[in-house]
């Protein structure tokens, strides 16, 4: 459940891909992560992310660049101010920023996260990994999608 947003809702009736990557990420798979990023910016898809780990913030950068629906999923309450490239994007009405926490919740943790990933995976239609660490959380979270197409891009 949406407990803020900013921008435009309209996004959420859109297909929509999660795209969800570990922090630590071979060097091998980096490159193609950055290449589906450019794919799904020249095709108008929309991506949601928590755009949080390095390769995520990247793939944002990519996104951003392009015209097409982005939605960023937050794993804390709303942000207080926006940075200047979101709200011209938000403006724009082609970002929408949505979290499932209240705004008293103020930091990311390995709890929030995993919350707000969940979340994710409720509200779109396929989830690409960029890559899973053995044994982290995002493995495990992947393993509990049902009903959705998951695609990795590790292999």
């Amino acid at each position: 459940m949406i407990a803020a947003s900013l921008g435009n809702t309209k996004l959420l009736k859109l297909y929509k891909t999660a795209f969800l990557c570990s922090r630590e990420i071979p060097a091998s798979v980096v490159l193609k992560c950055y290449d589906w990023a450019i794919e799904q910016r020249d095709k108008g898809n929309c991506v949601i992310s928590g755009f949080h780990s390095k390769i995520e913030k990247d793939v944002f950068h990519y996104l951003l660049a392009g015209t097409q629906p982005v939605i960023m999923a937050l794993a804390r309450g709303m942000k207080e101010k926006i940075d200047t490239d979101l709200k011209a994007a938000v403006d724009a009405g082609r970002l929408l920023i949505v979290t499932p926490f209240e705004n008293s919740v103020k930091r990311v943790t390995a709890e929030t996260a995993e919350k707000r990933n969940r979340f994710m995976f409720e509200l779109v239609d396929e989830v690409v990994i960029g890559y899973a660490g053995k044994g982290g959380m995002l493995e495990r979270l992947v393993a509990e999608v049902k009903g959705k197409k998951v695609i990795r891009i590790q292999e």
